[in-house]
């Protein structure tokens, strides 16, 4: 089967020409290239509530702290173009940094105050303020009705939600259920890193958060011990967090809580750093969740 190829924008200029012709009815899936199946399926439920859709494919330098896997960060592009292709998306937006970023690092940033400064902003200062800031200028520039992301990123998903109502961005930001392999690793650009030795010890993140969720009917305490009693038994990953969280306030749930949770972990395997999460209901009826 033949696809068409998307057309491909690299300006500004180039991006409104062909944003112009698509009309009103415009999904967008935003990523930093390497593209796998977790983001073909965000792509795929775009299609299907929308007449067109726009990949926006952008490494931003913001959000990426010294040190941090920028330069090495997976360049994929022309795959990246046959999966766009197979999708049927229609536009691709593929700027260089210095076209998001014309007068070089911007001086005005937006902040993700305090939500972003726990868990992942703990562990990477700054990073979702660079986040939020790219995310704000590709909706301005792409102009959406949707925007797609998934939960396995749950933190950035929380944050571009805050960010879109307390902002009034006109944009209904859409989450989309985090895509797995068939042992239930959450699917990554950074898999990419993990050697057959690391891709066995990773499993354990996800494993330990089917423990846990298995727990929810029980309590806080109870899935905290299940999915931790799965982490200790895997001594080459390790663990940077393993908490369970209000969903939208990211405080610790109580011991006496009963309702929605997020149950999250995130750790180092061999030199790749990796995160998780699962949704849960906790109370009689407990268990994974559907993101909403």
């Amino acid at each position: 089967m033949t696809h068409e190829t998307p057309t491909i924008a690299y300006s500004r200029d180039e991006l409104q020409t062909a944003r112009a012709a698509l009309g009103d009815d415009v999904g967008v899936v935003m990523t930093m290239g390497a593209l796998h199946e977790g983001h073909a399926r965000l792509i795929r439920q775009a299609r299907q509530e929308m007449e067109h859709v726009v990949v926006t494919i952008f490494l931003n330098p913001l959000q990426f702290a010294a040190g941090e896997d920028l330069s090495r960060y997976p360049r994929t592009f022309e795959e990246d173009l046959t999966i766009c292709a197979r999708e049927g998306v229609d536009l691709v937006f593929a700027p260089s940094p210095d076209v998001v970023y014309p007068d070089g690092e911007p001086g005005v940033r937006i902040s993700a105050g305090a939500l972003g400064n726990v868990l992942e902003g703990a562990a990477r200062p700054g990073h979702f303020d660079g986040v939020l800031t790219v995310v704000a200028k590709m909706l301005h520039l792409v102009r959406p009705s949707r925007a797609y992301y998934g939960q396995k990123d749950a933190q950035q998903l929380l944050l571009i939600k805050r960010m879109a109502r307390d902002l009034d961005f006109p944009t209904e930001v859409v989450a989309v259920e985090t895509a797995r392999e068939e042992d239930g690793l959450a699917l990554s650009s950074r898999n990419r890193y993990l050697t057959e030795t690391d891709r066995e010890v990773a499993g354990c993140l996800s494993q330990a958060l089917r423990a846990g969720a298995d727990m929810a009917r029980i309590g806080p305490a109870a899935v905290r011990r299940a999915a931790r009693d799965v982490l200790v038994r895997e001594p080459l990953a390790l663990i940077d967090y393993l908490v369970l969280v209000h969903p939208t306030e990211l405080t610790e749930v109580a011991e006496w809580y009963r309702g929605p949770a997020l149950l999250a972990v995130a750790g180092r395997v061999g030199t790749t750093r990796l995160i998780d999460n699962l949704p849960i209901e906790l109370g009689p009826d407990g268990g994974a969740r559907p993101i909403s």
